[in-house]
């Protein structure tokens, strides 16, 4: 089975976490979901992302805020594919936080996504999962699906309601 661990700097941050383990076990994949500190539980980074194989990770989901260092920490000690999810701050509404995972030294990649942009975390685990599982590939082809019909039915509708202005 397919499994995707997803480390947060701080519990508070659980909010922003969880629409990315809800997709991900809506698609019948495992998650691990830890608070580890890449500032305050250094070791604890280094043991996790130093045995994430072993664990059976696959991909690595890292939300933070503010400094956000913790998916280059993580990133720094594997070979697995890291994403780092920022966090909206109180200070710079999350820039700050997107901005230290973006701007990762050369040989340390950590794919981004936007603020608080936990589902998109989640579906991009998914599409990289979906390469070695077919059945999770096959999942995506009907996900994106259902999100164009439901596009094409707002517009279809939107249409109508604008023949009777």
């Amino acid at each position: 089975m397919a499994k995707v661990a997803i480390l947060m700097g701080s519990k508070s941050d659980f909010g922003v976490v969880k629409p990315a383990v809800s997709i991900l076990k809506s698609f019948g994949v495992e998650t691990e979901v830890r608070v580890i500190s890449a500032h305050r539980t250094p070791e604890e980074a280094h043991e996790f992302s130093a045995n994430a194989i072993e664990r059976g990770a696959e991909v690595i989901i890292c939300a933070a805020g503010k400094a956000a260092h913790l998916g280059g920490v993580i990133a720094a000690n594997t070979t697995l594919p890291v994403i780092g999810l920022p966090v909206k701050t109180d200070m710079m509404g999350g820039l700050d936080s997107l901005l230290s995972i973006v701007q990762m030294p050369s040989g340390i990649p950590v794919a981004t996504v936007g603020v608080n942009g936990g589902e998109n975390a989640g579906l991009l685990a998914l599409q990289i999962l979906g390469i070695k599982y077919p059945d999770i590939s096959d999942k995506l082809a009907h996900y994106k699906r259902k999100m164009r019909e439901k596009i094409n039915s707002d517009d279809a509708a939107l249409q109508k309601e604008l023949e009777t202005l």
